[in-house]
């Protein structure tokens, strides 16, 4: 059974990742969100060896949304929603959960299917194709995140 959305094992905040502020520094939210993604990649195709087959996938663009510190040896798991994909792109929406129930961060991404020889966005393989549409359809029944779709921007006063 396919987890609806996907929730990755317990990650722990690193020494390494506390900046002089004393919280865990912006850019290792990114890091959670990625090592989550390395969790369900085997599932649907991309595990380590992938990269072999000359395809892979890179992040085309990565919003993160900060809601609330993150300090040393904090417990989390971060959660991880399709939202949509076609043959060349993956557009997914990511949680990171504090174990005491509160959410830390969102990150909505757009992944790319990666040709290495161009390098150049290819079509994903059709078993790729087939996993990703078992992971739509797992997660078809959840809401459509409400920070997914957001934007940079200083409103303009008239």
């Amino acid at each position: 059974m396919i987890e609806a959305p996907f929730r990755s094992s317990v990650m722990t905040v690193r020494p390494e990742w506390i900046d002089y502020n004393g919280h865990m520094n912006m850019a290792y939210y990114a890091v959670l969100f990625d090592e989550a993604a390395d969790e369900i990649y085997p599932f649907i195709g991309f595990g380590p060896d992938y990269q072999k087959t000359g395809f892979t996938t890179y992040t085309a663009e990565f919003h993160i949304c900060y809601l609330r510190e993150l300090h040393l040896n904090d417990k989390v798991t971060v959660t991880l929603q399709l939202i949509g994909f076609d043959e060349k792109r993956i557009h997914t929406y990511q949680e990171i959960w504090h174990e005491d129930g509160w959410c830390a961060a969102t990150g909505e991404a757009l992944g790319l299917h990666v040709d290495q020889s161009g390098p150049r966005v290819a079509r994903m393989p059709e078993p790729i194709q087939a996993q990703l549409a078992k992971l739509r359809d797992a997660h078809a029944s959840l809401p459509h995140p409400e920070r997914a779709g957001r934007h940079i921007a200083i409103p303009r006063k008239t």
